[in-house]
């Protein structure tokens, strides 16, 4: 990470008595981030549409592998509620 220089900080700004990483264990705890390529990512507008990509893919791969279908259609908690029917 950058160290702010002089020129990048106003003097109205006191950061003594900060906390480095307050809250990154609440953060990290309550999500999941993945980085996507900028190649990847152009075709996704949005993390739904990214979501309903992956439940869909995960569908198919249920499908060819019939052990697993009732695996992922337990594991699927998407917003819409929806299951896949056993």
């Amino acid at each position: 990470m950058k160290k702010a220089t002089s020129d990048d900080m106003l003097p109205e700004y006191d950061f003594s008595q900060g906390v480095r990483g307050k809250y990154a264990a609440r953060l990290a705890k309550g999500s999941n981030v993945v980085v996507l390529d900028k190649d990847v990512a152009t075709l996704f507008p949005d993390s739904a549409s990214v979501n309903a990509a992956l439940r869909a893919l995960g569908m198919a791969i249920s499908v060819a592998s019939p052990a697993k279908a009732k695996a992922t259609a337990t594991k699927s908690s998407g917003s819409t509620g929806r299951r896949r029917a056993a």
